[in-house]
């Protein structure tokens, strides 16, 4: 235990952030530079090393939270740094964009403040980095295997570092013209900077991971001839299918997925645009969406300079506190939270629906109608006598995503099978209905958590290590028997 009486002399201390002021005119991370480090040994003794440590059955990838706060707090970064990769392949990912649902069940929230074990986290992988921990490692031998990943964000990378270290000749395609999937292009650079991006990629190229980008199976390249060139594939193309908001005026100009806007706004920081085609830049903008990408598309308006930012969700607004029947501990709770988009200003209205949009003369969107919303026998239903319209020049939709993209041949080629959900169907191996073809993250599972998708991608490992050698000794997450929670 890293200090029996650490979580009685300690209050939680969490990552400072820049002002507001100074942030919203650049797009570099919103936290203070080195603000951790001070406090990260007090935070982690407050680390209760319970008998039963809960905090490993909120947190999907197993992590062994005791051992590397204890290793934190006495300052052995080597060793905290061991214990974290021996369960997770990207730290530096979940450590800044995971909700932490291992927080939510830390024993110590019951009754105080939880440790704060995300903070604690990206302390250790930061460390890592800059002490020279974080080294390829490649495989002493070949097993003459051929593994193809479709897609490069968090459950392709996990599942192709994985079985790139079990031996197998690993190679990653992405659509895209970079790696990272939607760690690229989906989220902002001011919540994660792409050099944490970039220098992973380059440690699994040293490893020997191979990578296609500009290339899209189902399109650029027929996925049955895929199937055939190699021993296994592994599909983690995400669910990048966007839920759309079928209301009159709907085609007017200037309303567009979230997943249309974020990815250009990124491209200028990348260097590859000097302005984002999409900007907000003196327009009103709403936001239809009041989930984490939503929050995303409200950070950069921000920094384009928006006239004024408002962001809808037709639920209610979610309680300050957890709820003790319907939301008990140590279950993951639907509260109220405040990103650092939301404290660089803007609207939140909540129990709101979009009626219909309204535009001007040359097509162009100037004003959404809404109407509040309520619950009648357990149905959304309008208010009447609530209807208004707001000024509206730049509506980004962020409702979530409803399955795997069907639209680029990939799942008719494979003849793969899909679930109710319009997710790529799966056994308790990850294995789909085609014999040698895997699936991992969002695109078998659904919009899901980063920490889920590297979950998913190191489980799917397993499966595919034992399709081809006939066992595994890699490790596995989600085992058989969460089979509930998988899918």
């Amino acid at each position: 235990m890293a200090d029996p009486k650490g979580f009685l002399n300690h209050e939680r201390e969490t990552a400072k952030t820049r002002p507001v002021e100074e942030r919203v005119k650049d797009w570099n991370e919103v936290y203070q530079p080195g603000s951790l480090l001070p406090i990260i040994s007090k935070q982690a003794s407050r680390c209760m090393d319970c008998g039963i440590p809960f905090c490993h059955n909120g947190c999907p990838l197993g992590n062994l939270i005791p051992e590397w706060n204890d290793y934190a707090y006495r300052g052995d970064w080597s060793e905290a740094s061991e214990r974290l990769h021996a369960t997770n392949n990207f730290p530096e990912f979940t450590g800044r964009l995971c909700p932490a649902p291992c927080e939510a069940a830390c024993v110590l929230g019951i009754n105080q403040q939880p440790v704060t074990i995300k903070n604690v986290e990206v302390s250790i992988i930061d460390k890592a980095w800059d002490n020279g921990d974080v080294t390829p490692q490649p495989p002493e031998r070949l097993s003459g295997k051929t593994v193809a990943v479709i897609g490069s964000g968090p459950a392709g990378l996990a599942a192709a570092q994985q079985l790139t270290r079990a031996g197998h000749t690993v190679a990653v395609y992405e659509r895209a013209d970079r790696i990272g999937g939607l760690l690229r292009y989906g989220i902002p650079e001011f919540k994660m900077e792409k050099r944490h991006i970039n220098r992973r990629i380059e440690q699994m190229r040293a490893e020997g991971t191979k990578f296609r980008t500009e290339v899209e199976i189902g399109r650029d390249i027929d996925a049955k001839k895929l199937r055939k060139r190699y021993d296994a594939v592994v599909i983690a193309a995400g669910a990048t299918t966007s839920r759309d908001l079928p209301v009159p005026g709907r085609d007017l100009k200037g309303i567009h997925f979230a997943m249309e806007y974020l990815p250009l706004a990124n491209k200028v920081q990348e260097g590859d645009l000097t302005v984002a085609p999409i900007t907000a830049e003196g327009k009103h903008v709403v936001v239809i969406g009041g989930g984490d990408t939503g929050a995303d598309c409200v950070g950069t308006a921000h920094r384009q300079g928006a006239a004024s930012v408002t962001q809808l969700e037709i639920m209610p607004r979610p309680g300050d506190e957890r709820h003790p029947t319907n939301q008990p501990w140590p279950t993951f709770p639907m509260l109220y939270k405040v990103t650092s988009a939301h404290e660089e200003g803007g609207e939140r209205v909540y129990s709101v629906s979009t009626t219909h949009f309204e535009g001007d003369e040359d097509g162009n969107v100037q004003w959404l109608h809404l109407a509040e919303v309520e619950f009648v026998d357990g149905k959304l239903e309008q208010k009447p006598g609530t209807e208004r319209k707001i000024p509206a020049q730049l509506v980004t939709l962020a409702m979530g995503f409803t399955g795997t993209d069907q639209q680029n041949g990939l799942v008719e080629q494979f003849g793969l099978e899909l679930d109710a959900r319009g997710n790529v169907a799966r056994d308790a191996d990850f294995a789909t209905n085609v014999p040698g073809v895997f699936v991992a993250g969002d695109a078998g599972r659904g919009q899901s958590l980063i920490v889920w998708a590297i979950a998913e991608g190191r489980s799917a490992a397993r499966g595919v290590d034992r399709y081809l050698t006939g066992a595994s000794a890699l490790p596995a997450p989600i085992r058989p028997t969460d089979r509930a929670l998988a899918v």
